[in-house]
């Protein structure tokens, strides 16, 4: 697990991503006039507070992986925000057949996936890497991708895909057991994490690795569930309050006392502490939500911002995938850049800032000519901004 660089996403479901970020789309009825949309809900019925955290958590992971600052991921655990609201889109569209959920849900994240993997996995080859069976994980991954050490920056995300496919899959069985008892359910979420670090090593495979990724992220899917249901809500302030708290205190206590292997406290590296700081981290996030009904209303008045948050919504998969891409070639195209006098001169070359600038550059570039294989995979016109 050490060996993946965390804290990417989303999956996000897009054209309202995210699943990591579906909403169903609203449909007016044929003969009623158009209605104006509640506060806080954009025209199609997508909820700002949450697309706003999604947007945030995107940027949160580019900087992240730009950076890689060990405390990015206690300042905002943004794998754990996209997994609680890409439970929450689960809960609610498991009111419709279950099988014919799991197929949409697969739909709308394979084709981008298979698109940006074609890229890859040439790229690879060219470079000498020669696949074995484990290439089907390329066509549905249900495990981690196979790929070489040369293009590992660009695969080693996946982990995120394969975690939220897995609890697609299993959202039908998971929401059964968690409501004729959603609060004990809720809290016993974090006993497989508490098992695995503790009771029972997992196996240092594919296997061992993806079950860690579900146990470390479990407790935040079924909070989606808990928020969905109106469970959050009907709790004491008091009660929630204080044990996000304790869980945070706990998982940074953790964190700091357990370093990795590296003497790093990144959050990314140490699952168990990633697993209760998440917790209470999104609880509260989620709560306030539930409890106070914050819903980003005042966004609307800032026409581009809100623009700009649609469409990190909208293009969420094509984000998370093309970022890593977007900043290995920021690498070569700055070395072009010292090539000019003036740009030399005058620019910072040598910044991570200005490696960061770039590849958000190329990320909007990507969004305009690969964003529109998410309008494909969710049935509607392809365009190059949603």
């Amino acid at each position: 697990m050490g060996s993946h660089r965390r804290g990417g996403p989303p999956v996000v479901e897009s054209a309202a991503v995210s699943d990591t970020a579906r909403l169903p789309r609203v449909e007016p009825e044929p003969a009623a006039p158009a209605a104006s949309p509640p506060e806080g809900r954009t025209a199609k019925g997508r909820d700002r507070y949450f697309d706003t955290l999604r947007a945030v958590a995107l940027v949160r992971v580019v900087t992240y992986h730009t950076f890689g600052w060990a405390w990015a991921g206690m300042v905002l655990p943004s794998m754990g925000i996209m997994f609680a609201l890409a439970g929450t889109l689960m809960a609610k569209s498991l009111e419709r057949p279950a099988l014919k959920v799991i197929r949409s849900r697969v739909r709308r994240l394979l084709p981008p996936f298979w698109f940006w993997g074609f890229f890859v996995v040439v790229a690879m080859l060219i470079h000498g890497w020669m696949p074995d069976w484990r290439i089907v994980y390329w066509v549905v991954p249900l495990g981690d991708p196979p790929g070489n050490a040369w293009g590992e920056q660009a695969w080693e995300i996946l982990w995120y895909l394969r975690t939220y496919l897995w609890f697609v899959l299993l959202s039908p069985l998971l929401l059964r057991v968690f409501r004729p008892a959603p609060v004990p359910v809720l809290v016993l979420s974090l006993a497989p994490i508490v098992v695995l670090q503790f009771l029972w090593e997992p196996p240092d495979d594919r296997f061992g690795v993806g079950l860690l990724d579900l146990a470390t992220y479990l407790f935040c899917w079924i909070l989606g569930f808990a928020h969905r249901d109106g469970v959050l809500q009907r709790l004491k302030p008091f009660a929630v309050v204080v044990l996000s708290l304790v869980a945070l205190a706990y998982g940074g206590w953790y964190a700091f006392t357990h370093q990795a292997e590296t003497g790093s406290y990144d959050l990314d590296d140490i699952p168990y502490a990633q697993a209760f700081w998440s917790a209470g981290f999104v609880t509260l996030l989620m709560y306030a939500k539930a409890r106070l009904g914050i819903d980003f209303a005042w966004l609307a008045r800032f026409k581009r911002l809100d623009r700009i948050v649609r469409i990190f919504n909208a293009r969420a998969v094509t984000v998370y995938l093309w970022h890593e891409l977007a900043l290995i070639l920021a690498i070569p195209l700055i070395d072009q850049f010292w090539k000019v006098p003036a740009f030399e001169r005058y620019l910072p070359l040598e910044s991570q800032w200005f490696m960061f600038g770039i590849g958000w550059i190329l990320i909007g570039v990507f969004i305009l000519l690969c964003g529109w294989v998410e309008d494909v995979a969710a049935k509607s016109r392809p365009r190059l901004l949603p």
